[in-house]
């Protein structure tokens, strides 16, 4: 911890501020906030019949330029939706939930396989109220994968999954298990599901995981515990191609953050960076940087002005910035969209008015030309959230 690099970004609306005001108001000149002048709303919801209310599941896109992504709530039977957005900025529904067999309340979001076929989670309802895994192929076909028990194979699972060569689905489940605080599991392509981790939630594990796994090449597994570990506050775990988990950080609560509920990135060098949705300076959330041994090279803690609570994915782009959203603060208190290079050097790239979106849970997703995509999960022309776009 001696050689972290601790930055302190913004302040709390009316909060006390825990930096001296000279130093405070110094920081706050080296990090400025920068307004993106190339930002626009691809789509608005209105809820019914398209949707409403997309969650923490970023969006996906084909080789060809269209989104997809779900909606948590809205659609005919108000339980959710798959949706597509295409180039012109049309939006079509694939699926709608209906809250049975089928699931219900979508929270992640949907990983497309080379043939088009969609694979995802809701997070609720099916046979069990515990969530289903489903297939969606191009034709639009609905296909139920698997129906979780909340019991020994998992429940509700909240994040999205990823996708093997050979067609294995791997995700996690926020509750169930052997200790009922989650697990990690694998879904063959005949939907025959193994548990991979049972979550303990002791001090020498995590427990309940909402966020997306990434993996590297050699086939290694990382991700977040939201709470559990030594301090209660939440891990980062290794899986290892032999079903070992280790815990790489235990998060402290204060300094470093507390509840990370996005996915990570991980650069060549095998760097992790990922947010905490609170704790930190100013206890709303943080953005770090953790070598391949786990140890924290630095943290970035949110101060409200610069955004708070993040809680969606991070991306990564080639030259190895990141990319993240933060679900409220900014200028506007609606939520923001940021970039921080592998230093450290912070930048919000736009605040939300509302009236272009509010409450940005998604990260985001890029294109090869830079652009950015995410989703809000209200605010808009309907209050319903939006589909948004920002251009290098």
């Amino acid at each position: 911890m001696r050689n972290m690099k601790i930055k302190f970004l913004g302040s709390t609306c009316g909060g006390p501020l825990l930096l001296p005001f000279a130093l405070f108001f110094f920081l706050t000149l080296l990090i400025p906030t920068v307004q993106a002048q190339t930002f626009s709303v691809l789509y608005d919801f209105s809820n019914s019949p398209d949707g409403a209310s997309p969650d923490k599941g970023t969006l996906v896109l084909d080789p060809v330029g269209n989104l997809y992504g779900t909606t948590y709530a809205g659609g005919p039977f108000f339980q959710g939706t798959v949706f597509k957005l295409d180039p012109a900025s049309k939006e079509s529904v694939l699926y709608n939930f209906r809250g049975l067999r089928d699931g219900a309340g979508p929270i992640g979001g949907l990983v497309l396989d080379p043939f088009g076929n969609l694979y995802g989670t809701t997070s609720y309802k099916g046979a069990f109220n515990a969530g289903t895994v489903f297939k969606i192929t191009p034709a639009r076909n609905f296909q139920l994968l698997h129906t979780f028990s909340g019991h020994a194979d998992g429940g509700q699972p909240y994040g999205g999954l990823i996708r093997d060569r050979r067609g294995n689905l791997y995700g996690t489940t926020k509750g169930g298990g052997s200790s009922g605080d989650g697990t990690i599991f694998r879904l063959d392509p005949m939907g025959r599901e193994t548990v991979l981790h049972n979550f303990a939630g002791t001090p020498t594990d995590g427990a309940q995981p909402t966020a997306t796994l990434i993996r590297d090449v050699t086939g290694n597994f990382y991700g977040t515990a939201s709470i559990g570990g030594l301090f209660l506050s939440g891990t980062i775990f290794k899986l290892d191609i032999t079903g070992g988990e280790t815990t790489l950080h235990d998060f402290t609560g204060s300094g470093d953050g507390v509840f990370p509920l996005g996915a990570m990135v991980r650069d060549a060098d095998g760097n992790l960076y990922g947010t905490t949705s609170a704790g930190g300076g100013l206890n709303l959330g943080s953005v770090f940087k953790l070598d391949p041994s786990g140890r924290e090279l630095w943290i970035i803690n949110f101060g409200g002005s610069n955004g708070s609570y993040p809680v969606g994915d991070l991306v990564l782009d080639d030259a190895n910035n990141i990319y993240g959203t933060t679900a409220y603060g900014g200028d506007f208190g609606s939520g923001t969209v940021f970039t921080v290079t592998t230093a450290g050097d912070f930048k919000v790239l736009h605040s939300f008015d509302g009236s272009d979106g509010n409450q940005p849970y998604a990260g985001l997703t890029r294109d090869k030309a830079g652009n950015l995509y995410g989703t809000t999960r209200f605010g808009g022309a309907h209050g319903s959230g939006v589909i948004f776009k920002i251009t290098p």
